[in-house]
């Protein structure tokens, strides 16, 4: 049985430091412990200046996120017995500023997020008295797997566009855009349209396909992009061939 087992950790104090280094834990070995665990030692057992992020330890918060041997993962869900012998190298998310240690500032995805609109919009509302928007299971069924994302970033980290376009929307934020899209009682899908077929949209997408490959929660971005696409090129052919009031 294997006693410990080694971390390499980025630390980043930007007080103290001016570029992130590794810096080596050795932590004891439990066949049930993820990553999240040995991090959670080091900071209570070792070295109480380790800062990193999490929340629920289900899978369900999206706040651990981070690289575990150069995949973005949630730690929560990464057993340190599926890296064995070790060392097992953890990082912050590529592609994000670094705030401190294995913590990065999210902030460029939700002002993205928000620009998406990711609410249901209605032009019409009805009245209270006529009672809920009712939907059928295969209504629900059309948007369901969209609707699983937990913000966790991951699909931004794996994205080689986004890190070479730090300007395109990303996959989580059209991926839930498209969930509002497929919403049967929704009714902002063109205004959504507009907005993710600028330059920083929907295009710029190459289908490299990682997103979706590294999704805790099987959402598949890359799916939503593409079928984001079908619709914008439709919605563009129909602009050339039928008048405006037709399409």
């Amino acid at each position: 049985m294997q006693p410990a087992v080694t971390l390499r950790v980025t630390r980043y104090r930007p007080e103290q430091e001016s570029e992130p280094t590794l810096a080596t834990y050795e932590v004891p070995y439990r066949k049930d412990w993820v990553v999240l665990d040995a991090l959670n030692y080091i900071k209570d057992t070792l070295d109480g200046s380790l800062s990193f992020r999490w929340s629920c330890r289900m899978g369900v918060c999206g706040s651990c996120g981070m690289k575990v041997n150069g995949s973005p993962k949630l730690t929560c869900a990464s057993f340190l017995s599926d890296s064995l012998p070790g060392p097992i190298r953890v990082e912050p998310l590529d592609y994000f500023p670094v705030v401190r240690d294995l913590v990065v500032d999210m902030s460029d995805f939700m002002r993205k997020l928000k620009k998406v609109k990711p609410w249901i919009i209605r032009h019409d509302e009805r009245p209270l008295a006529e009672g809920e928007y009712l939907q059928t299971p295969d209504q629900l069924d059309a948007y369901k797997q969209f609707s699983m994302c937990i913000n966790c970033m991951l699909c931004y980290s794996a994205c080689p566009i986004y890190g070479l376009e730090p300007s395109f929307i990303g996959p989580a934020a059209i991926a839930l855009a498209q969930r509002y899209n497929m919403d049967s009682r929704d009714e902002g899908a063109p205004e959504r349209l507009e907005i993710l077929s600028e330059h920083d949209g929907i295009w710029q997408c190459t289908f490299v396909g990682e997103c979706t490959k590294v999704c805790p929660k099987h959402v598949d971005p890359a799916g939503a992009i593409q079928q984001y696409k079908l619709t914008g090129a439709i919605h563009w052919l129909k602009s050339l061939l039928l008048p405006r009031g037709a399409r």
